[in-house]
Parts: C-alpha cells; sequence; structure tokens
C-alpha cells in the first residue's frame, strides 16, 4: 500500500458539528493535508454554497461527504478510533504524544481503517462518544486556554499523521502482517453480548454502565497495547493516577449464560473468560 493509500484510510468523524464555516475549514484542511474522507453525525443543517466561499476548488471532497444519523453507524467499519478532547477525562486511554501517536496511525492506516473522532465545537464529545473511542489525543496545548478551534485541532493532527504517512509508506514493504482487527460494529456487538450475558446471571450490583465502561477501557487498553506506547496511553499519566490496568484485566470476569429458560440450570455451568483480552 503506498502513501495515497492509507491516507484514504483514514478518516475524519465529526460528532454533531455547530457551524457551517467551521465545517468549510475542516473540508479545507481535510484537502490541503491530502485526506478525502469526512463523515458527520447529525451536523447542522449547511447549504454546499456555503462550504465553498471557504473551502474554495473542494468540490470533490464536498461531493463525498457521507452523513450519518448515528455515531455507532458512522463509527461501524472502523478498527481504530481516536476521539480528540481539550480536558482529561479519568479512565480513558490518553496520549498527548500527537507526533508518536501519528507513527502509529500511519503504520495502521496501511491496513485497516483509522477514524478520527472530533466533537462539537462548544462541548466537545459527550460521554457516549468518549465509550466508543479506544483513545483520546490530546494537543499539548497552552493548559490556561487549551480548547482549540475545530478546524486547527483537525488541521494539526492531520498534519502529524500526514508526515507520519511519508515516513511510513518506505517501511510498511518489509513488515510482518498482522491478524485483521476487529472493526467497531463488531466490538461494539462484544459489548451488547457480554453485558448481556452478565446481565442474565444477576452480575451487576451498581451502575451497569459504568461496569460496562470499565470493561470498554481494558479491552481497548488490550487492542492498543499491540502499538507503541503513544497508542497504548501514556503509561506515566496513568501510574500517577494510580491505575493498574493489568491488575484490572485480570479482574474481568465475564460469564456465558444460556437461554433464558435455561437459566437456573445454566448458572452452574458458567464459563470463567478471565482471559478474553489477555495474550
Amino acid at each position: 500500500m503506498n502513501k495515497s493509500d492509507a491516507l484514504e484510510e483514514v478518516i475524519v468523524v465529526l460528532h454533531r458539528p455547530e457551524d457551517p464555516v467551521n465545517l468549510a475549514a475542516v473540508v479545507r484542511a481535510m484537502k490541503n493535508m491530502g485526506f478525502s474522507h469526512l463523515r458527520l453525525v447529525q451536523p447542522v443543517s449547511y447549504a454546499v454554497s456555503e462550504l465553498q466561499r471557504v473551502a474554495h476548488h473542494c468540490e470533490d471532497l464536498i461531493e463525498r461527504i457521507e452523513h450519518f444519523a448515528t455515531l455507532d453507524a458512522a463509527l461501524a467499519d472502523c478498527h481504530v478510533v481516536v476521539g480528540t478532547a481539550a480536558i482529561h477525562h479519568p479512565g480513558a486511554p490518553v496520549s498527548t504524544d500527537l507526533r508518536g501517536l501519528a507513527g502509529e496511525l500511519a503504520a495502521r492506516g496501511q491496513r485497516e481503517r483509522v477514524a478520527l473522532l472530533f466533537g462539537a465545537e462548544a462541548d466537545g464529545l459527550d460521554r457516549v462518544a468518549l465509550d466508543r473511542c479506544h483513545l483520546i489525543a490530546m494537543i499539548p496545548a497552552n493548559p490556561d486556554y487549551p480548547a482549540l478551534n475545530l478546524a486547527q485541532a483537525v488541521l494539526l493532527l492531520l498534519y502529524e499523521v500526514r508526515m507520519a504517512v511519508v515516513g511510513v509508506a518506505s517501511l510498511v514493504k518489509t513488515a510482518q502482517p498482522e491478524p485483521p482487527r476487529a472493526t467497531q460494529a463488531q466490538l461494539e456487538r462484544l459489548f451488547q453480548s457480554s453485558e448481556a450475558a452478565l446481565a442474565s446471571i444477576g452480575f451487576f450490583r451498581y451502575n451497569p454502565a459504568a461496569v460496562m465502561r470499565t470493561l470498554r477501557q481494558l479491552a481497548y487498553r488490550r487492542l492498543a497495547a499491540g502499538g507503541d506506547s503513544a497508542a497504548a496511553g501514556d503509561g506515566a499519566q496513568d501510574r500517577a493516577r494510580g491505575s493498574r490496568p493489568g491488575q484490572q484485566r485480570r479482574q474481568w470476569i465475564v460469564l456465558s449464560a444460556a437461554s433464558a429458560q435455561k437459566k437456573t440450570a445454566q448458572r452452574e455451568k458458567a464459563v470463567l473468560i478471565q482471559n478474553m483480552f489477555l495474550p
């Protein structure tokens, strides 16, 4: 796969963008950096002419914009989902090493579809959107004023990925092939099945949403562990917060239950899949 092919596999996803001017600026930034796939989830109403006033000579990219009613639909065929945030979100794998992360994404873009997810201008990504992110990228801006304009954030991240792709493309020919990764749609089915199985045996004693959020993050950490330290999150930050993902992962117990008709009898036959996401 050559450089242009790798850029083709990187998708920009905007979740509930609020301003047509920002949309147009994102389109222009993507054209500048050589990316061509933009997906919009529940965007503000806009006219094509509004985009063209800012995104000059970007008609080809504008025509390819895809619209989705839900975030899950927009991410369904993606193998890696990287969200962006200006503030820290406890429990989520985070990387502030944008350049190192870009190198990992460039390598993954040679063989997998990568989604770069950006939230609404006013509030960023909401809790549901953050739960879909395998990793949160934080641009190391001025801590007193960290929130960037939407198009600025997109441009910075795409620039780093583009520069990394230039360096990675020549190395991929000698790289060892890796097994295919699960798409986001497949991961969502896994989480739904796990939640249903755990609920059927009375596993949840409080706040099922919080438990499932922890399981998501453990799964995402395991998926990211195959890459470098930037993609796996900032380990030093995790240690500073007292996080021990390895220990938590071993505590993840997923129990398989049978059908509802045989649930009582099958309780004793529930299978312990403690190492679902361990090597």
